[in-house]
């Protein structure tokens, strides 16, 4: 049966799959790298990555996500193996929450704040759409920070440029 669940416990795996492919190719010793001063460094903008699945558990399991009483702090890693491990963990409890979550649930609402300042108040399952955009936006994103380090990239939907040998 299709359900909207459904639609993304599938989503969340099929995009897992790409995004293992990034993950591991990061280099180590560019963790610092940015390509403008604007920018995420490469090993803030990969860490979040891997922290994107964990959106779909907080979005389930609360109704609000408030900074001013949880203040964003990025996971500090040492190497890829961690970043990995982050991933991996998120991915877990995404498809966890997912499984014990119901379409009707989904339709219940989820506000992001900063105190009094209410951000946006969707559905939760606007918010699973969200974190699937944030993870596909966020990955090409990481595609040109390596594509600019001259690092061959992976396919996503099919064979990249390098894969194909253009």
């Amino acid at each position: 049966m299709n359900t909207i669940v459904s639609f993304f416990e599938n989503q969340v795996k099929a995009e897992a799959v790409i995004t293992r492919k990034f993950l591991k190719i990061i280099p180590e010793d560019k963790y610092d790298w940015k390509p403008h001063p604007k920018s995420m460094a490469l090993g803030v903008l990969a860490t979040h990555i891997a922290e994107l699945p964990g959106w779909i558990p907080l979005g389930i399991n609360t109704s609000v996500l408030d900074f001013a009483v949880n203040e964003y702090k990025p996971t500090q890693i040492k190497n890829n193996h961690e970043l990995q491990d982050i991933f991996e963990d998120n991915q877990k409890k995404a498809l966890e929450s997912l499984s014990n979550s119901t379409d009707e649930f989904l339709q219940n609402t989820w506000t992001m704040r900063n105190g009094d300042e209410i951000y946006f108040t969707i559905t939760k399952e606007e918010l699973m759409r969200m974190a699937m955009s944030q993870t596909i936006h966020h990955r090409a994103q990481l595609g040109v920070f390596l594509r600019l380090l001259n690092i061959p990239i992976p396919g996503s939907y099919g064979p990249s440029a390098d894969e194909m040998n253009f």
